[in-house]
């Protein structure tokens, strides 16, 4: 089973490049991480101030240790997520078929 989450962060006007700079910087260390399964962001391209992330991971534990990371903090909450206008988050479990 694989803890799963799904995030969407919408930019505010004009910041979409600054907030794709910093998920740049930020993707690198995060799939290096212990535990990390997949880390994948998206770009909408019929509104490009819209960013998708679909990340898997080893279970609940290991997405906290992502989020406590000094890499998460400096480019996640130290550049992107004040540039953002809305962040949306979704957490789910993969079914062991």
């Amino acid at each position: 089973m694989a803890y799963v989450v799904c995030a969407k962060w919408t930019a505010r006007e004009g910041a979409a490049e600054r907030v794709e700079a910093a998920i740049r910087k930020l993707a690198p260390p995060s799939r290096e991480e212990p535990g990390m399964l997949l880390y994948q962001p998206h770009r909408d391209p019929e509104n490009p101030n819209v960013f998708f992330f679909y990340e898997r991971y080893e279970s609940p534990e290991a997405y906290q240790a992502h989020l406590d990371s000094d890499h998460f903090r400096r480019y996640g909450l130290g550049e992107a997520i004040p540039l953002l206008e809305s962040r949306e988050r979704e957490f789910y479990e993969t079914l062991d078929l």
